[in-house]
């Protein structure tokens, strides 16, 4: 694990001086980007995650605001909202708390996605809630983040929801957290009360496996370390935090070395220009793809080579994940929806006995013994639960097993049985092949977010 100091020591020794990165970051604007360089930019997406009332949706609508990615008549809504409830300033929590009963109680109750870029690169944004009530939300928007933002209450320190929400983020693989120590006008910008945090939190993150944990003292109210650097703050020589998010390196992040390719549909035109093109569409949930590679299908086993990989109307030489692709193969196998095709010397765990870490999301427990369908990549079966391991518990990370009732917001360890085998891979080495859902088959709601254990896991 690799914490503030020695990346801020790497990235000094990388990059530009401190003066160098303040000019950088007085300068970041919205220019015009033509059409191709935004659809080649890299996106990085990114959630935020603390308790109530720590700021995340005022550091959202800052971030927006002081980068200039809000367009006027947005502001001008805010400015009107924030004019009649009385504030002093203008709420710039307001910019993602759409809902009526968000601006009424000042929460924020669903998931908001915003979606801004910079010169540098484009950003996708989940603003999920602080209640307990609403943890499941905060799964859902942070499933598919690169980073997340934990904000504490520099007054309150870390508290239950913080630990919740960093556990959360550990079992959902995200590979990099900011640690945003909030409100630090409150407390007069002392540098030892940001200390204290920062010490708690890495011995608390000491227990997760997180790879890389950073940290950034802020105000988001008035706009302190957001954008532009704060000279109320001059003992940190960090980043701030929107120079961290457009730097931050991810191409790391996806696996690109194991080929996992869930096929999702059989492209059959039957037309006179393709009369025998036969192509499998998907999304390529690991590795890389390129024309005459041996792959072999799954569960059947045939083994070909890939002859064309075409990208909207172009063959490509190359295809790697996340990309959306369809390929042909030199040999016509029977391939339908849910196989998934790979590399022959590198297949995937397949078994119909699956252990899983699950995030339950729905009023009633989870039943043992009970029946439940379940999506995995493009695969569709149904299971049942044959046993509940633990139940977690947040605050100590310890294992409950006398307590083994799993309700709404409570995450623990399950086993399940499935009706067909899977091909999957750990949730720690793939996050596209690792995870799946359970579904209440009588109402049709999603009801559990699993991430499967490998072998190594040590949860």
């Amino acid at each position: 694990m690799s914490f503030e100091l020695d990346k801020i020591k790497e990235e000094s020794s990388n990059h530009q001086s401190n003066k160098e990165q303040e000019k950088m970051q007085e300068t970041t604007t919205q220019e015009p980007i033509s059409s191709e360089d935004y659809l080649n930019m890299e996106l990085l997406r990114f959630t935020t995650a603390g308790s109530v009332d720590d700021g995340k949706s005022t550091l959202i609508g800052r971030l927006l605001y002081d980068s200039k990615s809000i367009y006027e008549d947005t502001y001008e809504a805010v400015k009107s909202s924030s004019e009649k409830r009385g504030d002093e300033n203008i709420n710039l929590a307001l910019v993602t708390d759409g809902l009526k009963a968000e601006r009424e109680q000042g929460i924020t109750i669903d998931v908001a996605y915003r979606y801004f870029s910079t010169p540098i690169r484009k950003f996708i944004i989940a603003d999920t809630p602080g209640h307990i009530q609403y943890t499941r939300n905060m799964v859902t928007g942070a499933s598919t983040a690169n980073l997340a933002l934990i904000m504490i209450d520099a007054r309150n320190g870390i508290v239950e929801q913080t630990k919740r929400h960093s556990l959360i983020a550990s079992l959902l693989g995200i590979p990099h957290i900011v640690v945003c120590i909030n409100k630090m006008d409150l407390v007069e910008y002392e540098q030892d009360a940001y200390e204290k945090i920062r010490k708690e939190y890495k011995e608390f993150a000491g227990k997760l496996n997180v790879k890389d944990v950073r940290f950034i003292p802020m105000s988001a109210l008035n706009g302190d370390n957001i954008v532009h650097r704060s000279d109320k703050m001059t003992w940190y020589n960090g980043p701030t935090l929107m120079y961290l998010l457009e730097h931050i390196y991810i191409a790391s992040d996806q696996n690109l070395i194991d080929v996992r390719f869930p096929v999702q549909s059989v492209i059959r035109p039957h037309s006179e220009e393709h009369h025998d093109y036969r192509a499998y569409g998907g999304r390529i949930a690991g590795g890389t793809l390129r024309p005459g590679d041996k792959v072999v299908a799954l569960p059947s086993g045939f083994t070909s080579h890939i002859k064309t990989i075409d990208f909207g109307n172009d063959s490509i030489m190359e295809a790697h994940t996340p990309m959306s692709v369809s390929i042909t193969l030199t040999d016509n196998i029977d391939i339908s929806r849910g196989d998934m095709i790979v590399r022959e010397d590198n297949l995937p765990y397949q078994s119909q006995d699956i252990e899983v870490m699950v995030c339950w999301m729905n009023e009633r427990p989870l039943q043992l013994q009970g029946k439940y369908a379940l999506m995995h990549t493009t695969k569709s079966v149904r299971c049942i639960v044959k046993d509940i391991k633990y139940k977690m518990n947040i605050n100590t990370l310890s294992r409950l097993t006398d307590d083994k009732t799993i309700g709404l917001n409570d995450i623990g360890r399950v086993s399940l049985r499935t009706t067909e085998a899977l091909f999957y891979d750990s949730y720690r080495r793939n996050r596209n092949t690792g995870s799946l859902v359970l579904i209440d088959e009588t109402t049709n709601v999603t009801v559990g977010a699993c991430m499967i254990i490998g072998e190594s896991s040590a949860m």
